[in-house]
């Protein structure tokens, strides 16, 4: 019984995820079409950040393709398996799209990956018409200077806590139906609802970049939307560290997923700074948002890696109220 309950399990949950790929599926179905057609993508046929969501979602299906052959043979270690496996379609598609998609526009051309860069600094589209006016916003070239492919750190970090705490929980699910142990039950809810919403702050990101116009002073909406998804991005690593050590004592299990969420948001923030030349958006005027003396980080950004922290180890305190120590 459990088994054909298990089965019926993985069909929906690979279903499931087929449906929910559709669209970043169909970009790249396009951006390929284009490429094989034309030998590029013109910047108007140019489908929304197909990178990296588009291998993101080649590496879920990868990964909960082979949920069955990885619980049979794996075991255990079933999970780390099918991460592993699609990690690697991930990085394999995300390589490939950034290095052999060219994107043309009435004045540029170049390889996707260039052509993503500038849409980290304001809503797709709206980047032609102030391009010219980065490199004199300051004296360094903040915005456009310097170009390193490093910027994509913050891309990978957000790409590979999507795919890891997607399979965690479909994973973690098809567990208990397998054998019927419910002990990571409410941490695999939770791990779902900091997933959904963070991807959903992540597709809202893909078609506004959050409202940012380009300057380094980003409006209060902005601010505050920026600020809530550093956070949710820190504990959603956090709760997906903290499922697994349930029970463990204070140590393993509080202390141990707040301080990796908070390390996830700081990983973040150089990212950012990567992407900016060695600054930081701004949330602010004052004391409370300007950098402290000899760091980039301002008072602010202190405290958001702190909420992300915190938070995780509250939550995480009373989950494990009622669970044994082992």
């Amino acid at each position: 019984m459990n088994n054909r309950k298990w089965l019926k399990y993985w069909l929906f949950a690979l279903l499931g995820v087929l449906v929910a790929s559709y669209y970043p599926l169909s970009m790249g179905i396009r951006v390929i079409a284009d490429m094989v057609m034309n030998g590029t993508v013109m910047k108007e046929n140019y489908p929304k950040y197909i990178i990296p969501y588009t291998p993101v979602s080649l590496a879920v299906i990868v990964g909960v393709g082979l949920m069955p052959v990885c619980m049979k043979r794996l075991k255990k270690s079933s999970l780390a398996g099918g991460v592993l496996a699609a990690v690697l379609v991930f990085f394999a598609a995300e390589l490939l799209f950034e290095q052999k998609v060219v994107v043309t526009g009435a004045e540029t051309v170049t390889v996707l990956e260039d052509w993503q860069m500038f849409m980290c600094y304001m809503p797709p589209g709206g980047w032609e018409k102030t391009v010219t006016t980065y490199k004199t916003q300051t004296a360094v070239d903040i915005l456009m200077g310097n170009y390193s492919p490093a910027f994509k750190l913050h891309f990978y970090v957000i790409s590979i806590v999507l795919i890891i705490t997607v399979l965690n929980c479909l994973y973690g699910f098809g567990q208990m139906i397998r054998t019927g142990e419910k002990k990571r039950l409410r941490a695999l809810v939770l791990q779902s609802v900091c997933t959904l919403v963070f991807l959903g702050l992540c597709i809202l990101a893909c078609f506004t970049a959050f409202w940012r116009d380009g300057s380094l002073l980003v409006s209060p909406l902005s601010a505050g939307l920026m600020a809530v998804f550093f956070i949710l991005l820190g504990m959603t690593a956090g709760v997906f560290a903290g499922s697994f050590l349930l029970g463990k004592g204070s140590f393993g299990a509080v202390w141990l997923p707040a301080v990796i969420a908070a390390l996830m948001t700081f990983m973040m923030y150089i990212g950012e700074m990567i992407l900016l030349n060695g600054h930081l958006y701004l949330f602010g005027n004052g004391f409370l948002f300007d950098s402290l003396p000899g760091i980039v980080l301002a008072p602010v950004d202190i405290l958001i890696i702190a909420v992300s922290g915190g938070l995780t180890g509250w939550i995480f305190r009373l989950l494990n109220r009622k669970e044994p120590a082992v």
